[in-house]
């Protein structure tokens, strides 16, 4: 049993470390319940944890193919439900690791890893052009980014687009609820 897991796991406010990377999951799509969470720790790692060296090396490197040729394993990753990590995972190192083979991926990650290709574009694109700066600028954030995700599921993108769509859903419910009347209460300041 890890720090996560264990019921002394450090406390944010309310919920439990091992809580809010759980909900750090939901957010980014996933349905899973404690003991799948727990198997599946090190194998939803894999994919970003991957990236993420090859990102470093990319940026150690300034290197715009490298860069290029990462944005092509994003692309895949955003337009289908398994990154080719995914398939490394599930075909090689978890038969070596014992791990359980990796759901496939929900649509708010995948989005996330189309963000991810556009801006490993950029890098790229900025690396050629001899602005080098500005890509390892660009780059130290996608890392930072990557970083987060790996070591704490809390997936940037993913939250904003969760509270996109919750803002939605509200509007939504509130333009229906009332049939057409909106939800907050209409003052008139020429009755005062």
């Amino acid at each position: 049993m890890n720090a996560v897991d264990s019921p002394k796991a450090p406390s944010l406010g309310y919920r439990t470390l091992g809580n809010w990377m759980r909900a750090n999951l939901t957010t980014q799509g996933y349905c899973l319940n404690d003991d799948e969470r727990r198997r599946l720790a090190v194998g939803l790692r894999f994919s970003s944890g991957t990236c993420l060296l090859l990102v470093i090396t990319a940026l150690a490197l300034e290197s715009p193919a490298m860069s290029f040729a990462l944005t092509g394993v994003g692309l895949i990753a955003g337009l289908t439900s398994r990154h080719p990590f995914d398939l490394v995972w599930n075909h090689v190192v978890r038969h070596v690791a014992g791990g359980p083979a990796l759901p496939r991926n929900p649509t708010r990650r995948r989005h996330a890893f189309k963000i991810a290709t556009v801006w490993l574009l950029v890098v790229g694109t900025l690396f050629a052009a001899g602005v080098n700066t500005v890509a390892l600028i660009l780059g130290g954030l996608l890392v930072a980014a990557c970083a987060t995700v790996t070591i704490t599921n809390f997936c940037i993108p993913s939250e904003l687009l969760a509270l996109r769509e919750r803002r939605r859903a509200r509007i939504h419910v509130g333009a229906t609820s009332n049939s057409g009347i909106t939800s907050r209460p209409h003052y008139d300041r020429r009755s005062q």
